[in-house]
């Protein structure tokens, strides 16, 4: 779809020489975030059972790993000084960043996905299979997406950072749209009756967050959905 929504120029765009302190903490949750919702059936449970053993003791190793890649400025976002200054400078992209993407991609997609069929299923057959469709369908949509970061082909997670002021625009969008889609979902699974009307109503819904989320991002009305014409100097997270 061709953009027609306002760009933004990065000679405009205020020039951090640093980040505080207060900025470098407040990405850590984000990560924590990401990296705990990787055991794709492990974080099912939680939703459907509440916290348990399992639950705490991954909850323990993420903080734990989140925490020193932190204090070392190995998650985006809590470097002592922001990485990408210069839009379109063709800079190696660290590691660190291409994991850390890679995996928020696959946050980002799989939950998404999964619960969009699930919900699929049920308005057909009348019957929820969530929690077969996450033991056997998760990780192998988690090995995909994993598989195309590890050559490149997400974006913000290729070996360049030249594509930044563009690819920074698919993540937020995707981002602000599985994101509102699926609290909105959680909402109604929580309220609504369990029937077949309401079931059709989730699906329904959801699925119209997920467009209506989606254009917003795609015309740039969303934080951070707007791209970066090439220019002077630029700050990225």
């Amino acid at each position: 779809m061709q953009y027609r929504g306002k760009l933004e120029f990065a000679e405009e765009r205020k020039i951090r020489e640093r980040n505080t302190g207060i900025y470098r903490l407040c990405h850590w949750p984000i990560w924590i975030w990401v990296f705990f919702l990787t055991p794709g059936p492990l974080t099912f449970s939680l939703f459907a059972h509440g916290f348990h053993g399992g639950n705490w003791i991954w909850l323990a190793a993420v903080l734990l790993g989140t925490g020193v890649a932190g204090l070392n400025g190995q998650l985006p976002g809590t470097e002592g000084r922001p990485y990408i200054l210069r839009f379109d400078e063709d800079k190696p992209n660290p590691l660190y960043r291409r994991v850390c993407y890679t995996f928020a991609w696959n946050a980002a997609i799989n939950f998404a996905l999964l619960n969009l069929v699930g919900i699929i299923i049920n308005a057909f057959t009348g019957v929820w299979y969530m929690q077969q469709i996450y033991n056997y369908a998760y990780f192998p949509v988690c090995a995909v997406v994993l598989f195309l970061g590890a050559i490149g082909k997400l974006p913000r997670v290729g070996p360049s950072t030249r594509a930044e002021g563009t690819e920074r625009r698919y993540f937020y969008s995707t981002v602000w749209a599985v994101t509102a889609s699926q609290t909105i979902l959680l909402v109604l699974w929580k309220t609504l009756p369990h029937n077949h009307v309401c079931d059709i109503a989730k699906l329904v819904v959801y699925v119209a967050a997920l467009l209506f989320m989606g254009l917003l991002g795609a015309n740039g009305k969303l934080y951070r959905t707007r791209p970066i014409v090439p220019g002077e100097l630029m700050i990225s997270d």
